[in-house]
């Protein structure tokens, strides 16, 4: 199983290149970016790419709905190029409120974008012949309302890498569907190693459409926070899984309280989201169960993250879990579980 890390983003755009260096020097296979509404993705993947010279780096995620598919082409190419091959192409389709109240486009039909973009970004890699697409997002050269008829079908002067590696994010039934048909990898936001079925049967739906016997990374997440304060350590994950599962998105519509419904907290989900919405964040966060931070990360002293790390391990033997892309890592805790995993 490689191991990589999540820079995230910044708000304050900082980056801990002391970590970067960290994860370069540990043998780590990979380092991630990713942007909301603040700091972008790329910028950060090129400077650390700048200042390093072996490990991957990749974007986890570039917001679909923010370039359109020919934008993303060109960035992964250009990353490539100057790289030396190191850059890995993350893309996901975001969410509704950041979609249209942020980027200010409709947030459409999600599978189709994504289904589409890929598509587009690897006939662009391919340079088999100029670019012409006819699909439900997207038109290539467009001929809609606006158009001036002037577009003309092109083939990128840049010479892309057709087989870099192609990540969507999703833990929704049809997105990961959607990832094991068309794409090379997906990162689920959080994963339990001993219940891989929860996304695995989906998974599984989207490879019987895909070529046969393709080769496919999951990525999932895993938040670790070490110390020998265990409630704390699980207090500083239970923040985040009580933001997600609580508010990320409206009542019935959050797709994080029902992935940790299908993890089997539905009625701490339920009783998390109630609680947020209703404005009482704190009490939320207490809701959040100690069984399920302990099951999706990485929390307590040094030896009991290296006896959770037993668990993954044996996933990652499984073929269940490709890549393990720690969140909220510090250079020591990078340096613990390369000890167990590297």
């Amino acid at each position: 199983m490689r191991l990589g890390i999540v820079i995230g983003y910044s708000t304050a755009g900082s980056l801990d290149m002391d970590l970067v260096r960290t994860a370069e020097d540990s043998g780590l296979d990979s380092i991630w970016t990713s942007e909301a509404y603040g700091t972008d993705a790329v910028t950060p993947a090129a400077w650390i790419l700048s200042r390093t010279s072996r490990i991957h780096v990749g974007t986890a995620i570039m917001q679909m709905p923010a370039r359109t598919p020919a934008c993303a082409a060109m960035t992964a190419m250009t990353l490539q190029m100057l790289s030396g091959n190191r850059f890995r192409l993350g893309v996901g389709p975001s969410g509704p409120q950041v979609v249209e109240g942020w980027h200010g486009v409709a947030f459409g039909k999600p599978m189709a974008r994504t289904r589409e973009y890929i598509e587009i970004v690897r006939r662009i890699l391919k340079r088999e012949a100029p670019l012409e697409f006819e699909g439900e997002m997207y038109q290539v050269p467009y001929k809609g309302p606006g158009a001036t008829g002037l577009g003309k079908p092109l083939k990128s002067i840049g010479q892309g890498d057709p087989t870099m590696p192609i990540y969507t994010a999703s833990i929704t039934p049809a997105g990961l569907r959607t990832a094991a048909e068309v794409a090379d990898g997906v990162f689920p936001i959080f994963m339990s190693p001993e219940k891989y079925g929860v996304i695995g049967e989906h998974l599984d739906a989207g490879f019987a459409k895909a070529t046969p016997g393709k080769a496919f990374d999951v990525a999932p997440f895993v938040p670790i926070r070490m110390g020998d304060d265990l409630d704390a350590c699980r207090q500083a994950v239970k923040q985040n899984l009580a933001l997600y599962i609580g508010g990320m998105g409206a009542r019935g519509k959050n797709f994080y309280n029902d992935y940790a419904t299908r993890l089997g907290y539905g009625d701490a989900a339920t009783s998390i989201q109630d609680l947020f919405l209703g404005g009482k964040k704190a009490e939320a966060v207490a809701a959040v169960p100690d069984a399920l931070v302990d099951e999706i990360a990485l929390v307590g002293p040094a030896e009991r993250i290296k006896d959770r790390l037993q668990a993954w391990k044996q996933a990652g033997a499984e073929g269940k879990v490709g890549s393990m892309l720690l969140t909220g890592a510090t250079p020591e805790a990078i340096r613990t579980v390369a000890s167990v995993l590297l």
